[in-house]
């Protein structure tokens, strides 16, 4: 299934789609912090990420950026708007330097029509994406930073993670400063969380890894229902 994480869209391919996907658009690269889809705008692209985290961000109460979700190399993302010919309902926001190939409507759209399986993992990763907000819901702005952290880590558990000798590893290079983006705090306050959330022996930490050691403790950290 190739290099790419567990879970992601290009995980799910066989090999020939993966390629071919591989081969639409053209490659763009953004720094931390750009906005590379907003909310409203139409949507006349899809983006195939190669690099970096990006999170799914919706404007909450006050003005302030809510959590909806979260993306990693390897994932398609911008496909509904793409697909369904309407507005755009959350932004794509670069967590890290991103880099990423720029797909148009029309190349989306004939791909999916020429590959029917690729159709179909689509189909299935965008079912699993709903019911997921459908249980989670938004992450919510007010809330402490451990649990918007512990929200953040059973997300990237459940769809990137793979069983260890640890419990489940994150399967992903995840930086401090994406995890500081994600969750909207700074980098010494999710270091703070890190450290609370390893003593409460919810995770552990390697160079760039995370794992899940406990499950359903951390989804209680986040206020989740296993």
């Amino acid at each position: 299934m190739g290099d790419w994480p567990t879970g992601t869209f290009l995980h799910r391919l066989p090999r020939p789609d993966r390629v071919a996907l591989e081969s639409l658009g053209v490659s763009r690269r953004a720094v931390p912090g750009t906005v590379l889809l907003r909310a409203g705008e139409p949507g006349a692209h899809a983006l195939l990420l190669q690099r970096a985290l990006v999170k799914i961000a919706a404007p909450g109460p006050g003005g302030r950026d809510v959590l909806l979700a979260i993306r990693a190399p390897g994932d398609l993302v911008g496909d509904v708007a793409v697909l369904n010919d309407r507005p755009r309902g959350a932004s794509v926001v670069a967590c890290g330097e991103v880099y990423f190939r720029l797909i148009t409507q029309t190349d989306l759209r004939t791909y999916l029509r020429r590959y029917p399986a690729a159709a179909l993992e689509l189909a299935g990763l965008v079912s699993d994406r709903l019911r997921w907000a459908n249980e989670r819901r938004a992450d919510a702005p007010g809330l402490p930073a451990e649990t918007r952290l512990a929200r953040a880590l059973a997300e990237l558990g459940s769809s990137y993670g793979e069983s260890c000798p640890r419990g489940v590893e994150i399967g992903l290079d995840i930086t401090q400063p994406e995890l500081a983006a994600l969750i909207g705090v700074s980098e010494k306050t999710v270091y703070r969380a890190l450290i609370r959330l390893r003593e409460d022996g919810l995770i552990d930490t390697g160079f760039r890894r995370i794992f899940v050691t406990d499950h359903d403790g951390l989804l209680h950290a986040g206020h989740l229902t296993p």
